[in-house]
């Protein structure tokens, strides 16, 4: 018996979806780096099971992402992947987890993932404390 997490990890629109909005896009903002399809065409993306290699890749380079990474996009090893790196370092890893980026690529490119997405927060947080 397929479980509904299994047959998930098949639909390509939904990890689409799910990596967009991991990278705090809007459908929108997904149509403007497709080159200007619509939101609705996004939406209709996104509730495709099947989307060729071709137009997956271009997915993936507009997400930012590898192509194998959005094929192999699964939400448990990006939750692992957060706890176990940030473990010892006193992050909290659900104030980073909507904002993953580069699922599944070796680990140098993901440490630098994470760099760039601290120092996105420590930006953030100077901006904050500044306006005090």
């Amino acid at each position: 018996m397929e479980t509904i997490s299994g047959k998930l990890s098949y639909h390509k629109g939904r990890k689409v979806e799910r990596i967009r909005k991991l990278r705090g896009l809007s459908q929108s903002d997904l149509g403007e780096r497709l080159g200007g399809i619509t939101k609705q065409a996004v939406s209709k993306l996104e509730q495709s099971e099947n989307i060729s290699d071709e137009k997956l890749q271009q997915i993936a380079d507009a997400l930012e992402v590898t192509l194998e990474g959005l094929k192999g996009f699964n939400e448990e090893k990006v939750l692992y992947n957060t706890i176990n790196f940030y473990e010892n370092s006193n992050v909290n890893a659900s104030s980073i987890n909507a904002n993953v980026e580069n699922i599944n690529n070796p680990l140098k490119e993901t440490i630098e993932v994470f760099e760039r997405q601290l120092e996105k927060l420590r930006e953030e947080f100077i901006k904050i404390l500044k306006e005090k």
